[in-house]
């Protein structure tokens, strides 16, 4: 199917880009100091890559 492969394609994407997001985040926390957006902001771009692992996984 298709439309399994992109899903996957996309949930693999965005697992990168959250521990991407996880390195950036702390590099600029050991550099500069501690942003609690900065944190906020890769909190919730963890909680949406979980929920798109969750329902990739149910489909």
């Amino acid at each position: 199917m298709p439309g399994s492969t992109n899903g996957s394609n996309s949930t693999k994407t965005m697992g990168v880009l959250t521990v991407g997001g996880l390195v950036m985040v702390t590099a600029y926390t050991v550099a500069l100091g501690s942003n609690g957006w900065l944190w906020f902001g890769w909190v919730v771009l963890g909680l949406i890559t979980l929920g798109m692992v969750v329902t990739s996984k149910s489909t």
